[in-house]
């Protein structure tokens, strides 16, 4: 006899019945069969595990005491903790092909699972640390605001998707539950308000969970800083966290690095941008400043390393790349590797860091409220402080990756359009984040609608490629220097400006950023929601959407602009623009139905 199973399913959802035969069928790593004791009571189940598997199926009361439990679907059975149990509470969102994949990465060779809970899975370095997870052998689960970000992501059906708060101190308890290790991926980058108060409380509640839990490794992305100054807010809080998480009682690794390098990330952003503008440029002092940055692999390598290191360690870590370089060599070195001229940088001792993030706000994508922390961060040296973390991580094998070849890697992601992450997706602070509420709730608001229909002889799909790759290098269709000036407003006013572009050149997903537009929602091939986050007195969306005729000779394209005012700003607002949106709204709609006439057209004259 093979390896034996206790499966606990509720066997009426037929997911269950799927992913329980895909589990069985896949065998053990010997090739013997598998005996499963179907502790489901349902016959069904066991006869859809017999006809696909030469399984051997039996009944039974309670579970094989030498069996390894797999519970799927169910909120109750045996306790999850049981040794060697594989909880699979989303079984309808897991395709059977992952099931089979997770039994071959962490039961093969009777190897257990490790499970670990990933938050801020929807930032830059957790959307990237996750499905490296996933193909190291993890199980591994999310906590995040906000579900529907994660909609269209290549992972998610890999994942297990907690929604809720890390403010919410008892929806985090419930993500802890049988994890082993947690990684905190959380900061406050860009916020405003007492975010300081708000960070110390979600701390202290992962650190109490994570210690209720038993849960076996925290590990913290924290900020590289020098000892004994005095830090900028944003650092000084991310240091209280790597304290109180180092407090928990819970063995912690606090990795602290600097400036990280990769295809989207903050950083790396504003070192370009400022570069590729301005060929002769006026700079604050703080770009003599010493800094070593680290390539975006190279952080995700320590990351997925500091979980298994011996649980006796417990502390703080520098990392950094090979290098120690000035802000201003960054930029050079930058312009080298991307084919320009060595900029001019002209030192000024008076530029404030405040000002300096008003000037890279006007003059880049990043908002002020983000170059505001990243500028703050480099008023000192940001190097490391010593190279232990060789002692408890060996660097890779390959060695740590330069600045040039980081920045090399980072150009080519970007050339092939294959960034991961962006700092684009990051949530705006004091953007709208609510969802359009459905059309019942809005009585009793005032609303304001621009909706606008062309049909078409184009099929749905050469117009929606037009859609999806409306904005960024694209455009929108219409009066272009009106949109720019629109752009320039909302930067100088503090806002995202119309410049952080897009991820993808012809691929959105739900959660990115489109210049001052996020996608709300998308059902690829039909409908597209965007919700502004520029400086506007009220809430607006704009849905784009096109569906097949009925008769089948074309379709029908379908624009919506909606607003919701705030007071009587916003009703002035709205119509002191009116007019220009007749213009712009009309020409819009008729020439993205013209840009897929002209797909279509293309299509049929090359065919043979």
């Amino acid at each position: 006899m093979g390896r034996v199973l206790n499966i606990w399913a509720k066997a009426s959802t037929p997911a269950a019945k799927v992913g329980a035969a895909a589990l069985v069928g896949v065998g053990d790593s010997a090739g013997r069969g598998v005996f499963v004791a179907g502790l489901s009571g349902d016959a069904e189940l066991a006869a859809v595990c017999a006809a696909v598997t030469d399984t051997t199926v039996e009944h039974a009361d309670r579970p094989h005491d030498r069996a390894t439990t797999i519970i799927v679907a169910s909120d109750d059975a045996f306790s999850p903790r049981r040794s060697g149990a594989l909880l699979l509470p989303t079984i309808a969102k897991v395709t059977p092909e992952r099931l089979a994949f997770l039994w071959r990465t962490s039961y093969a060779g009777n190897m257990t699972v490790r499970r670990a809970l990933v938050t801020g899975a929807t930032g830059y370095i957790g959307g990237r640390l996750v499905p490296r997870l996933l193909d190291a052998g993890w199980h591994v689960r999310v906590l995040v605001r906000n579900a529907e970000k994660l909609r269209n992501v290549p992972w998610v059906t890999r994942v297990e998707i907690v929604e809720g708060d890390l403010l919410d101190a008892d929806r985090v308890s419930a993500s802890c539950v049988d994890v082993d290790v947690l990684y905190y991926l959380v900061h406050s980058m860009g916020k405003h308000g007492d975010f300081e108060k708000t960070e110390v409380t979600c701390a202290s509640n992962v650190a109490r969970a994570a210690r209720e839990c038993g849960v076996t490794r925290i590990v913290y992305l924290g900020g590289l800083h020098p000892d004994h100054v005095p830090l900028s807010k944003h650092l000084r809080s991310r240091a209280e966290v790597g304290q109180i998480l180092l407090g928990s009682g819970v063995p912690t690794l606090v990795l602290q690095a600097g400036v990280i390098i990769g295809s989207g990330s903050t950083s790396f952003e504003m070192i370009r941008h400022l570069t590729d503008v301005l060929p002769v440029m006026t700079a604050p002092k703080w770009v003599g400043n010493k800094i070593q940055p680290i390539a975006v692999r190279d952080v995700l390598y320590y990351l997925i390393a500091a979980a298994s290191v011996p649980a006796a360690i417990s502390r703080v870590a520098d990392i950094g790349g090979p290098e120690v370089l000035t802000y201003s060599q960054m930029m050079n070195e930058y312009a080298v590797e991307a084919g320009m001229k060595p900029r001019k940088i002209l030192r000024l001792p008076v530029l404030t860091p405040y000002l300096a993030s008003q000037w890279v706000n006007l003059v880049t994508p990043i908002p002020r409220a983000l170059a505001v922390p990243i500028i703050a961060s480099l008023q000192h040296d940001c190097v490391m402080s010593d190279t232990t973390i060789n002692d408890v991580i060996a660097p890779p094998a390959e060695g740590l990756l330069s600045y040039r070849t980081a920045v090399h890697l980072a150009l080519g992601k970007m050339k092939e359009g294959d960034i991961e992450t962006s700092w684009q997706n990051s949530s705006v602070d004091g953007a709208p984040s609510d969802p359009l509420p459905s059309d019942p709730e809005w009585a009793g608001h005032r609303v304001y609608l621009d909706v606008r229909t062309r049909a078409s002889a184009a099929s749905a799909a050469d117009i929606w490629s037009v859609i999806e790759g409306i904005g960024g290098d694209n455009g929108w269709y219409s009066l272009p220097m009106a949109w720019a000036a629109r752009g320039a407003v909302d930067k100088m006013v503090g806002g995202v400006g119309l410049r952080r572009g897009r991820a993808h050149p012809s691929h959105l997903r739900v959660g990115d950023a489109l210049d001052w537009w996020r996608v709300e929602r998308i059902d690829r091939g039909a409908f597209l929601r965007l919700r502004a986050e520029m400086k506007v007195p009220g809430l607006a969306w704009l849905e784009l959407s096109v569906t097949d005729t009925l008769q089948g000779d074309g379709c029908l394209y379908t624009q919506r602009a909606i607003f919701f005012p705030r007071g009587l700003a916003g009703r002035l607002y709205w119509l002191s623009i009116l007019p220009l949106h007749g213009i712009i709204f009309s020409g819009m709609a008729r020439r993205i139905v013209a840009a897929g006439e002209d797909i279509s057209h293309n299509s049929h004259s090359s065919s043979p």
